[in-house]
């Protein structure tokens, strides 16, 4: 594949499908199967951008069928260095609030049977660092891209992942929500390590659509449901795309950060 020239990657999560107009679509082919659709690969002002629908641009694909390593390996293969990854999420805290965005610096893993290495079978043996998994230098600039707006953000948390594709049940949200943890989600992982074995940069903005079940009980919170959380993103949308396209014109040409180097160390005897 001949890189096009894009710079920046993003991912659209549940109904966020389309993000460029006057766009290339591009089948890209990779060693791990299709990506979850075409990539659309057009300009912000005058920086490059590909877009993948992470669900597909119909919304075919479940959480745990989505070809993470196809989809990241298709943006580097573009010559994306840098992805914004917005989400879906419900909150586990009652200070996080519908409409809210969350930046998460930390994740906790709930799934199983996913594909979420680049190194699964050999020849070669790696160990990459996820200490601090998101890009902290994209981390800030989406922070303040966010706040600059006049968008509510909490500029860290933590996302725990579940496997879905059901949601939580009162138990399991509760215990979430006594961990501290803020946000719940079901596609951060393995999307954010596979990024780091690609040596990407990688930032999350999660959208609160909803508070998960274990807030149920306090005054005026339901617990969630497909039809709120279509509801909630689709009149959102304008609110995702607009913190990213004020996002995407601040990054600096030059990464300030750890993420191009992730992997250094990381191969025994390589």
């Amino acid at each position: 594949m001949t890189p096009s020239g894009a710079t920046v990657g993003v991912f659209g999560g549940s109904g966020f499908y389309r993000f460029l107009e006057d766009v290339d679509q591009l089948e890209v082919e990779t060693p791990f199967g299709p990506p979850s659709d075409r990539v659309a690969v057009g300009s912000l002002e005058g920086i490059r951008v590909a877009f993948i629908p992470r669900h597909g641009a119909h919304h075919t694909l479940p959480p745990a069928a989505i070809n993470y390593r196809a989809n990241l390996w298709a943006m580097k293969e573009l010559g994306v260095t840098r992805v914004i990854a917005p989400s879906a999420a419900g909150s586990l805290q009652a200070r996080v609030q519908p409409g809210d965005f969350v930046v998460p610096d930390q994740f906790v893993d709930r799934t199983w049977g996913r594909a979420d290495t680049y190194y699964a079978e050999g020849p070669k043996v790696a160990h990459v660092s996820v200490a601090d998994p998101y890009c902290p230098q994209l981390r800030k600039l989406a922070a303040a891209a966010a706040a600059e707006r006049g968008v509510r953000v909490h500029g860290r948390g933590t996302v725990v992942v579940i496997q879905g594709p059901r949601f939580s049940t009162r138990a399991e949200s509760r215990w979430f929500s006594s961990m501290g943890w803020e946000v719940v989600n079901m596609t951060q992982y393995p999307e954010v390590v596979l990024a780091r074995e690609l040596e990407l940069c990688y930032v999350n903005l999660s959208l609160i659509t909803d508070y998960d079940v274990g807030l149920e009980g306090q005054p005026g919170i339901r617990p969630v449901t497909v039809a709120e959380v279509e509801r909630f993103f689709a009149s959102n949308n304008d609110r995702v795309r607009a913190l990213i396209v004020g996002l995407i014109p601040t990054l600096p040409a030059e990464r300030a950060c750890p993420c191009g180097t992730a992997m250094q160390g990381a191969v025994i005897g390589g």
